[in-house]
């Protein structure tokens, strides 16, 4: 039988699993945007891309041979793979002739470090040190995604406005990253809880922000219509 301690465990786990998918599916209005004026605009593809390399090595650090007990961190984070690869594909479709070949560039390079990460630690890494290094590369990783979107901050504040900092996606980012410290803390897994206890401060920022600078947005749009792009 479980413990009261496993159930909210696992509970945090599972809430965690399904603001992900919020999070996962925040990008649809931005990349119908991009669709319908065929061009990606002022949106970076940079977030995709640190997204796409922090999933896959999260995936690689929760399945057993490497950490127990956090087959949730691998089930959420497979999920969240596949959607990289389908946005950074609409990404690269539709972008200028120079952005493309960087993100297609980025891409490899995720998948080369992503490879090599997987081969070096199952061929030549036995535990306890498999742990600590995937999981010191996870929580690295886990940093540089809830950093990533710092250069839109700086958008936001020099602009006074939320037009390219969707709300869903920084409140999806929120309530996941707290679900996974709770996880994180309750397994007593520091490769879990720090970087998502890191994550939950800047989606703060983040949400703080929109709801401070919202309102210009709102009144920008209104004096002057958002003209679609004919690039």
């Amino acid at each position: 039988m479980l413990s009261y301690e496993e159930i909210w465990h696992y509970a945090a786990g599972i809430a965690g699993n399904l603001f992900a998918l919020g999070l996962f599916l925040s990008p649809i209005p931005t990349f119908s945007r991009i669709t319908r004026n065929r061009s990606t605009e002022q949106f970076s593809g940079l977030p995709y891309i640190f997204a796409l390399l922090n999933c896959l090595i999260c995936t690689w650090y929760g399945l057993p041979f490497v950490s127990q007990n956090n087959i949730l961190v691998t089930t959420v984070n497979g999920t969240g793979a596949i959607f990289q690869l389908f946005y950074i594909s609409l990404y690269i479709s539709y972008s200028q002739k120079e952005a493309r070949v960087i993100m297609v560039a980025y891409l490899l390079l995720v998948v080369g470090l992503f490879t090599t990460v997987l081969l070096v630690t199952y061929e030549f890494m036995e535990q306890p040190l498999r742990k600590l290094f995937v999981g010191s590369l996870s929580v690295l990783s886990l940093i540089i995604m809830f950093a990533s979107p710092l250069s839109i901050i700086k958008l936001v504040i020099e602009t006074r406005s939320v037009e390219f900092m969707p709300f869903y996606l920084s409140l999806s980012t929120f309530l996941m990253s707290v679900s996974f410290f709770a996880y994180g803390f309750l397994g007593q897994d520091p490769f879990v809880y720090v970087p998502n206890g890191i994550g939950s401060v800047l989606g703060m920022i983040q949400l703080g922000l929109y709801f401070s600078y919202r309102n210009i947005s709102r009144r920008r749009r209104v004096a002057q219509p958002l003209l679609s792009s004919t690039a």
